[in-house]
């Protein structure tokens, strides 16, 4: 008799069923609408960013005019923001840094202007005259004069706003009014080129308009512009006895 044990047991290869296969084919589709809705979603969020730093700044160019530099504080300047004062510290990292941005911010746009080159074929006399326009409309008639004033007031206290300042406004206002001191000496137009060495001249003027104006403007009006445009007579020599 054979050994029953000799067999092999046959094993069972039955498996429970699974969900049938899906059906081939192309494959699904992403949702189309998904990345032009991040793209959005990232756009507003960007938006809403800059619309709080710009309230900050703002809020802080009326703290800082209000109060002057040391006084104000951030708490302040969040609430007239309409912001927390933690929501500052994602902008700026401390009270002056907030000042330095609201520094460049307000006159950088300005310098740009002036500091862009006489146009061909145009005299040193009318980019002069071109630059006292754009001063009395673009800062005696806002709060650029505001600032200005401040930092004459805030700047002998806080050496570092005036650094500032000095290195990101004057040097550049300076360099531009150097720049078409020497147009105007080579057409012939300014013939006294000590201007060469001392572009403060121009801008004397210029200052004087934004101290009057907050000192005495209430007791005797300046027009400034008129006051500009005799000091560009007298550089280009008009009415020079002879």
């Amino acid at each position: 008799m054979k050994d029953s044990t000799s067999r092999p047991t046959r094993r069972s290869t039955s498996v429970t069923p699974g969900p049938a296969p899906a059906p081939r084919g192309r494959a699904k589709p992403a949702d189309a609408t998904s990345e032009p809705s991040r793209n959005a979603a990232a756009s507003t969020r960007a938006l809403r960013a800059a619309e709080r730093r710009a309230a900050i700044v703002d809020a802080a160019l009326d703290e800082f005019i209000a109060r002057g530099f040391a006084a104000t504080r951030l708490e302040d300047v969040a609430k007239r923001a309409g912001v927390a004062k933690g929501t500052i510290y994602l902008y700026f990292a401390d009270k002056e840094a907030l000042f330095q941005e609201l520094l460049r911010s307000a006159m950088l746009p300005l310098i740009e202007k002036l500091d862009a080159p006489p146009l061909p074929g145009v005299s040193a006399r009318a980019t002069f005259e071109m630059f006292a326009e754009v001063f009395v409309r673009e800062v005696t008639q806002t709060r650029r004069a505001d600032l200005l004033r401040l930092m004459i007031t805030e700047g002998p206290r806080f050496p570092s706003l005036a650094e500032f300042h000095y290195r990101e406004v004057v040097v550049r206002g300076l360099a531009a009014m150097r720049r078409v001191i020497a147009y105007g000496i080579e057409r012939g137009e300014i013939r006294n080129d000590a201007l060469l060495q001392f572009p403060q001249l121009i801008m004397a003027p210029a200052m004087l308009t934004v101290i009057w104006q907050g000192l005495f403007d209430r007791y005797s009006p300046l027009d400034s512009l008129g006051l500009l445009r005799s000091h560009i007579a007298m550089i280009f020599n008009e009415g020079k006895a002879t």
